[in-house]
């Protein structure tokens, strides 16, 4: 039976629904129904579909006690809404039901995730203590077990700062389930542990299978640990970092390191450390395996530290559209999925097209697109293209191929706060020729630079009237450019 507290949010957010003006949502990524949207949680394959489920406050617009809000899809593109999943109705998790993962084991759905207990000492001061919770279902409604917690800080060794202490990511090897959770060692320095169970219930801390050392930020939030072309990667998002050129930025990063991992000791053994994503708004992304065996990644498309909703809508948070993910070497290529191909339509195509000042071509407008301009050659000291432009406002990105540099600058496009607007990256190959694909979705580009090698994903809340899309280039150019309308009719509430 559930719970009040599940009843009344299922019921809240029913019923707030019906307030939310749905041609104001974006047309392709997976939007929060109302109130508040953080980390992708629990993304899985279940009974064929792909569940996601998300850190969810649905009573305001801010960030409050997390429930776990709930979509599913057989494409990744479009998306149902689902019940809510978990609400924060335990003793274990009276103080929210933080970030977690999934999977599928005996025609059940397991949810993992840490449950957040908040209370006074002696003092009367607040002590918070964050556990690791275990829950299953049917895919729409979910049970905690009754052996809850399953694992707490008390099984961390000497060293470890047990107050933080979250974000369990699992998976199992051969007949084993193994699962990965950020921590803290005491001083402050971000790490993640590990640990291995048999039966899901009784688990044992295996090792710190790596550390930040106060190299990369303090806590390392959300980690992820796979397999990927022979390499083994994880993936963690390091809060307080600083900024080292244009790797990493201020404050919340998120980073990929690929290596070695054996599972007779466990030791993992890490060859290459780089950002993931360049861009203004990336945050707690995690993977799943598709059915056809892609390695798919989506995130958290905000920043901690930048909010930039303008309040007039009732919703805040949408996640990136999903990624295939591939190893190059080193190097971790991201790509759109291909289901996005389904929903294309009024497609435009200019071949060896001579670009030089300011223009606008005939079909290629929208804030529902996905355009890519492969410059194939030319003499120019800039290329910028402006989306979602119009008298008011514009949103400018823009390559300057002496540099190797690719900017993204949302400073006009219609915010009144002083917030990071700017952000750039460096292409390690500097030349004249460039490939960029651009996924505009009402208010937000996701930017994939020659074929993927980087990435940039940020957010704009630009009034949808502004539906212009300007080159601008400083010389002249030849180019190939492909357009694609995205139509992907809205999900309907369960």
């Amino acid at each position: 039976m559930n719970s009040k507290k599940l009843i009344e949010a299922r019921a809240y957010e029913q019923e707030k629904i019906k307030e939310v003006d749905e041609t104001l949502r974006p047309e392709f990524h997976a939007a929060v129904p109302v109130g508040w949207m953080n980390d992708p949680n629990g993304f899985s394959v279940f009974n064929k579909e792909c569940h996601l489920f998300y850190q969810y406050h649905p009573y305001t617009t801010e960030w409050g006690p997390m429930h776990w809000g709930h979509f599913k899809t057989t494409d990744f593109v479009k998306w149902e809404r689902m019940p809510i999943a978990l609400a924060p109705d335990e003793i274990f998790d009276s103080a929210g039901c933080f970030s977690g993962s999934a999977l599928e084991y005996k025609g059940e759905h397991i949810l993992v995730y840490t449950g957040v207990i908040e209370e006074k000492d002696e003092t009367g001061k607040k002590r918070v203590q964050q556990v690791q919770c275990i829950a299953s279902g049917d895919g729409k409604e979910y049970k905690k077990w009754n052996c809850n917690p399953i694992i707490t800080a008390n099984s961390l060794p000497e060293g470890v700062y047990g107050q933080d202490f979250r974000d369990p990511k699992i998976w199992k090897h051969e007949d084993i389930f193994y699962l990965v959770v950020a921590s803290r060692s005491e001083d402050e320095s971000g790490q993640i542990v590990l640990y291995k169970s048999k039966d899901l219930r009784e688990w044992k801390f295996i090792k710190i299978l790596a550390r930040s050392n106060n190299q990369y930020g303090k806590m390392w939030e959300c980690p992820d640990f796979f397999v990927l072309q022979d390499k083994y990667i994880l993936i963690t998002s390091p809060q307080e970092m600083m900024a080292r050129g244009m790797e990493f930025h201020n404050g919340n990063n998120v980073i990929y390191m690929s290596g070695v991992f054996d599972y007779k000791t466990c030791e993992f053994t890490q060859e290459y450390i780089r950002s993931i994503d360049y861009g203004l708004d990336f945050y707690a992304p995690q993977t799943m395996e598709s059915q056809d065996g892609r390695r798919i990644m989506i995130a958290w498309m905000q920043s901690w530290d930048v909010n930039i909703n303008p309040g007039h809508l009732k919703w805040n948070g949408m996640m990136t559209f999903p990624r295939e993910l591939e190893l190059q070497g080193t190097e971790l290529i991201q790509k759109p999925v291909k289901e996005i191909e389904k929903y294309y339509s009024d497609s435009v195509e200019f071949h060896n097209h001579v670009l030089s000042g300011t223009t606008q071509l005939e079909g290629i407008s929208g804030r529902a697109l996905d355009i890519q301009i492969e410059i194939i050659e030319g003499q120019y000291q800039k290329f910028e293209m402006q989306l979602a432009h119009n008298d008011i406002y514009t949103t400018k990105c823009s390559y300057i191929p002496k540099d190797g540099t690719f900017t993204f600058d949302r400073t006009y496009s219609g915010l009144n706060r002083d917030v990071s607007c700017i952000r750039t990256m460096r292409i390690p190959e500097r030349s004249e020729s460039i490939t960029i694909r651009i996924l505009l979705d009402k208010y937000s580009a996701e930017i994939f630079i020659n074929g993927g090698r980087q990435v940039m994903s940020n957010v704009f809340y630009t009034p949808l009237e502004a539906q212009d899309i300007l080159f601008d280039v400083n010389g002249e150019l030849v180019a190939n450019i492909v357009k694609h309308k995205i139509s992907v009719s809205e999900c309907v509430p369960v």
